[in-house]
């Protein structure tokens, strides 16, 4: 008789001590030519690992709500600074004279690029150094935020954009690695679910603070505003998260290590699975959301800009659940957790289908609750399941993630084209059909190996 709890913790594999997992790495990436850990690791987040058991960040102790806090100031500025021209894409279809399938590609671009710099990143930071990494980045597109704001051709914008989402790169993949390596197994979910939660509140404080802004002044304004908020956040992180304690850099991008660290990932029978469904959910939300201003601003609702993007509140249902989500894969198992998540995501596209405004706004609501909650667990297991090279899993997962935000999101400006509101949705909800279903066959999975464990 299996445990309902099984999958709470599973690992692919049995797993090895602490000690051992560091000591494996390490002579693995000694093996390389050319690379060592040598003496010289003076900087803040470089301190050689201590494999006790204290090294760990405990739950409820001042360090861990400084890790907190740091992680959800990251997340925060990443996404306010991802997301801020989501509900801009109507008037950039105005202003510009473009489609709305082009005046898309103002937020694809960023994903797409996002998508290929984070499988970098997560590389880059085994020498560089994760906190510091994940600092440069936001302030790098911080600032060329506040540089899009005299823009003034539509072709340079979507260049800054492209740009923005690559420097962008080296927040995500790293923050899931830190949290990860630094966190203790029976907190990390409470604290991957506190730092999704901060990606929900900067989606929505970047959305509705540039579309009230942008109503009364300009998306020039509004968009150097923001980016001035987001330097601010970035200093903020860099002041409170505690250095690495279980993390050593590597000297040298050393390939051939990097290109076996994936492979494994992608050889492994259930850590693919978690990729592929990261990539349908996340596809469907952005759909969603992307033209979702689009039919809001037609008949019968005629919203305005400020109205529509006041709708990206309900993003604190997402904060809220995906910190609940955390909390219950932590307790009941993340494959059930995952699987009502996508289902709630499910029921919210549904609702989306009624013609009252109020069955559209709440079925948004129930979406991006659904959403937070699916995201949130597939992240959190991402590092559980990857026994070693737990940044490379987390810029896999992340490069299929935006992968589906970047190609589904533009894909859906094809539906709306041709059949609507009633195409996208359709289309909306095939993906979250897929991805229940590999959700499905990844329970299973976890659900076999602690039988051939116990």
């Amino acid at each position: 008789m299996t445990d309902p709890k099984a999958d709470q913790d599973l690992p692919p594999e049995p797993a090895q001590p602490e000690s051992a997992r560091v000591a494996s790495e390490q002579q693995s990436v000694a093996a390389v030519p050319g690379t060592h850990d040598g003496p010289n690791m003076q900087a803040a987040d470089q301190t050689t690992p201590n494999t006790s058991p204290q090294s760990w960040v405990e739950p409820g102790t001042p360090a861990y709500r400084r890790v907190a806090m740091a992680l959800f100031l990251a997340g925060f500025a990443t996404f306010t600074l991802i997301y801020c021209v989501q509900p801009l894409l109507p008037a950039f279809s105005d202003d510009f004279g473009v489609s709305p399938t082009e005046s898309s590609l103002a937020l694809s671009l960023t994903t797409g690029f996002l998508a290929f710099s984070i499988l970098l990143a997560g590389a880059a930071s085994e020498a560089f150094g994760r906190r510091r990494l994940m600092f440069v980045s936001m302030c790098a597109a911080s600032v060329l935020n506040i540089a899009e704001a005299f823009i003034p051709n539509w072709h340079v914008l979507l260049v800054m954009r492209a740009l923005e989402g690559f420097v962008l790169g080296g927040v995500p993949a790293v923050a899931m690695a830190y949290l990860a390596e630094e966190i203790h197994p029976r907190g990390l979910g409470l604290a991957m679910g506190l730092y999704v939660g901060g990606t929900a509140f900067g989606g929505m404080t970047g959305r509705v603070g540039v579309g009230l802004l942008t109503e009364f002044s300009s998306w020039q304004v509004a968009l150097g505003a923001l980016g001035a908020i987001d330097l601010l956040a970035a200093i903020g992180f860099f002041i409170l998260l505690p250095p690495s304690r279980n993390f050593t850099t590597k000297p040298g991008f050393q390939f051939a290590y990097h290109i076996d660290a994936w492979a494994r990932h992608l050889r492994h029978p259930a850590l693919p699975l978690l990729f592929v469904i990261g990539a349908l959910a996340m596809g469907c939300f952005v759909t969603v959301y992307n033209y979702a201003g689009f039919r809001l601003v037609a008949e019968p609702y005629n919203l305005g800009q400020g109205a529509i993007s006041l709708i990206f509140t309900v993003y604190l249902f997402g904060i809220a659940a995906s910190s609940l989500a955390g909390g219950l894969a932590d307790k009941h198992g993340r494959g059930p957790v995952m699987a009502i998540g996508l289902l709630v995501a499910l029921a919210g596209v549904a609702l989306t289908l009624a013609g009252s405004i109020y069955a559209v706004i709440g079925g948004i609501i129930v979406l991006t609750s659904g959403f937070f909650m699916a995201h949130s667990v597939a992240s959190g297991w991402v590092g559980r399941m990857a026994t070693q090279s737990k940044g490379h899993a987390s810029s896999l997962y992340l490069l299929s993630y935006y992968l589906g935000s970047s190609v589904m999101g533009s894909i859906g400006g094809w539906f709306w084209t041709h059949g609507g509101w009633f195409a996208v949705a359709g289309f909306a909800a095939l993906l979250l059909v897929i991805a229940l279903l590999l959700s499905g066959h990844l329970w299973r999975y976890a659900r076999r190996m602690e039988t051939r464990l116990a």
